[in-house]
């Protein structure tokens, strides 16, 4: 019966609703007067018993001028009480009103009051029954999942409410770190302590954990789930604050667990002077602008308010990818995607004497180590003589403040990617020792969460796919940091820069690759096939270091290293070549380069970086197709 009232009109439903108050008043001063005489009826009230229609003619419209009957059943909250004690009330003094004009004297005052609490009870008790009713048909119509909310602070009630209303899931318990709130229950559900979840799960079946924590600190959030993986259950969480608050989330859309809660650190706020120095006001210029690393320095430079950024990407689709992005994401700033390469001499110049850069962030480079390690001359090319290309071009044309983005692996490199790195890095301090008027900084930090080629999306995309999880090395470690912290500091650190500097970010503890794999299968609910667990649901499996590729990456070369005023950043003392040797040596280079001799390249590699080590399976796949 119910559910066919359900699929009434909206019309139709606040009809019924306003007839059944229309029975309901009545009920409720009978039921007073009745209650008042103490349980008989007095004869002398049969001439008045017209006041009992009275009522439903005028708190009825009280009750649609109050939008009594605009409220949802099912989303019905604790505000229903107000108004329909607001309408109750202003009935009671009308019905006083009434009987006092009509000098009804039979009618027992007293009874008045006893109306207003049976009318609170039969109006506001009948809508949360109704309420009840309709999300029990709800359940029972579509089945939900089963979940556990970690948290009973005021998101995690939010949280539940935000559940119940809805379709998908179901909780079923709270769990807290607090042990004052344990014991307590939020609509029927109780808090409990978290050694109590094992338990939980099984008897309540949940199939996820929802944590709604959204104020705890990344170390603090890292802590939780650590001591979450041996349930081997999904975890989902709420957004941020942040997001929260902006409106940019709402506190029922969840999010998958992402592996930068697990490793994510506690960031630093950045010091706006020193990400608005080389930047604010600025014509500001991006090399590898639709990369990884480029796209994020674009989205944080746009955040403070350039003259304009100039997009420079050799790739059609990332640019166009990044402009669109850039045009929702600041509108009013001035930007230019362009195309190029940052081995084109003349057509650098040309674009930063037309637009006037006053400073250049040089992301572009190839990254992958495997790839470059078989095309060992186009990594030459594009890392070591497109930094050096895009560096003349920025001294010729007056640029201010040129930061290079390097990395780790520039660190006694094991493969080419690398020493290209470092070559690069050499060529810049050379340029400064010879006494440029640019300023060129150097910028080293490892690896970022989510890049591409990064081990996490590959471990995602091989977990959706039922595994196996590849890894290389049983003992491989690297150092982690997420995209935004990588590029906020970036930029913090080239505003510091005097000149020649190669700063080193602090990423915090080294992680090993075998244990971030083997918690991204826990996190997703599944459990690794191992010889403790042969009946597993995902193999790890280990294929062997690829060519160039070292267990551990550092970030000095030598032990000179000094404090600056950011925390995070450190400023690096190390070596670099006289401005004769290094000519020297870039002019062999080259000529090695345009003869496409890569066994010469590599040669030079190793002794222009004086403390690469190349990995003997280094072989550039053109020349061994050559024989």
């Amino acid at each position: 019966m119910l559910d066919k009232l359900l699929t009434f009109s909206r019309h139709n439903k606040m009809a019924l609703l306003a007839l059944m108050d229309a029975l309901l008043l009545p009920l409720a001063l009978w039921s007073a007067v009745v209650l008042r005489l103490g349980g008989y009826w007095d004869p002398k009230l049969d001439p008045y018993l017209w006041i009992f229609i009275v009522p439903p003619l005028w708190v009825i419209p009280i009750f649609v001028k109050l939008g009594l009957y605009r409220a949802v059943l099912k989303y019905l909250d604790d505000k229903i009480v107000y108004t329909v004690f607001t309408g109750v009330s202003l009935a009671v003094l009308v019905l006083t009103a009434v009987i006092v004009m009509a000098r009804i004297a039979p009618f027992p005052r007293s009874s008045i009051i006893i109306f207003w609490m049976f009318a609170m009870a039969y109006i506001g008790g009948s809508r949360f029954v109704l309420r009840g009713l309709v999300r029990r048909i709800d359940s029972v119509d579509a089945p939900r999942e089963h979940v556990i909310i970690y948290g009973a602070g005021q998101a995690g009630v939010q949280l539940m409410l935000a559940l119940q209303a809805g379709k998908e899931y179901r909780p079923m318990a709270f769990v807290d770190d607090n042990p004052e709130s344990w014991k307590r229950t939020y609509r029927g559900l109780s808090v409990h302590a978290p050694d109590d979840l094992p338990l939980l799960i099984e008897e309540t079946t949940a199939s996820c954990i929802l944590l709604a924590m959204p104020s705890v600190s990344r170390g603090r959030q890292r802590e939780i789930l650590e001591s979450l993986e041996h349930l081997r259950i999904p975890i989902k969480r709420l957004p941020g604050m942040a997001d929260l608050v902006s409106g940019e989330a709402r506190v029922e859309e969840l999010k998958e667990v992402e592996i930068e809660d697990l490793l994510g650190r506690d960031p630093v706020p950045p010091r706006p002077e020193l990400l608005a120095r080389n930047i604010q006001g600025r014509v500001v210029m991006v090399t590898g602008a639709g990369g990884s690393i480029g796209s994020e320095l674009v989205r944080q430079i746009a955040r403070n308010n350039p003259a304009r950024i100039v997009l420079f990407e050799l790739t059609e689709f990332a640019l166009y990818a990044i402009d669109q992005e850039l045009s929702q994401l600041a509108p009013d700033i001035p930007r230019t995607p362009l195309l190029g390469s940052v081995t084109d001499y003349a057509r650098l110049c040309q674009i930063m004497r037309s637009f006037a850069v006053e400073t250049v962030y040089h992301a572009a480079a190839y990254k992958h180590v495997p790839m470059v390690e078989h095309n060992p001359v186009a990594g030459i090319v594009n890392n070591a003589f497109g930094t050096d290309t895009t560096a003349r071009a920025a001294e010729d044309c007056g640029v201010d403040t040129f930061v290079l983005i390097s990395t780790d692996k520039a660190v006694r490199p094991t493969n080419v990617m690398g020493a290209t790195k470092r070559l690069a890095e050499l060529t810049l301090q050379g340029r400064h020792a010879s006494g440029s008027n640019t300023r060129f900084v150097m910028v080293r930090f490892g690896n970022v969460l989510g890049s591409s080629g990064s081990v996490v999306p590959l471990f995602k995309k091989q977990i959706k796919a039922g595994g196996p999880v590849t890894v290389t090395h049983p003992d491989i470690t690297r150092y982690f940091m997420t995209i935004p912290e990588a590029a906020q500091l970036v930029i913090q650190a080239g505003a510091m820069g005097e000149g020649g500097d190669v700063f080193v970010l602090d990423m915090g503890e080294p992680v090993k690759i075998a244990d971030l794999a083997r918690r991204m299968v826990h996190l997703s609910g599944l459990e690794v096939r191992d010889d403790k667990h042969p009946g597993g649901d995902i193999e790890i499996r280990f294929s062997g270091l690829r060519p160039g590729e070292k267990l551990y990456e550092e970030l000095l070369i030598g032990d000179n290293v000094l404090p600056t005023d950011h925390p995070r950043i450190l400023r690096a003392q190390e070596y670099h070549l006289p401005a004769e040797e290094l000519q020297h040596f870039m002019q062999q280079l080259d000529e090695a380069c345009r003869a496409l001799d890569g066994a010469q390249a590599f040669a030079l590699m190793q002794q222009v970086v004086h403390e690469f080590r190349a990995a003997p399976a280094t072989q550039d796949w053109v020349v061994l197709q050559q024989g």
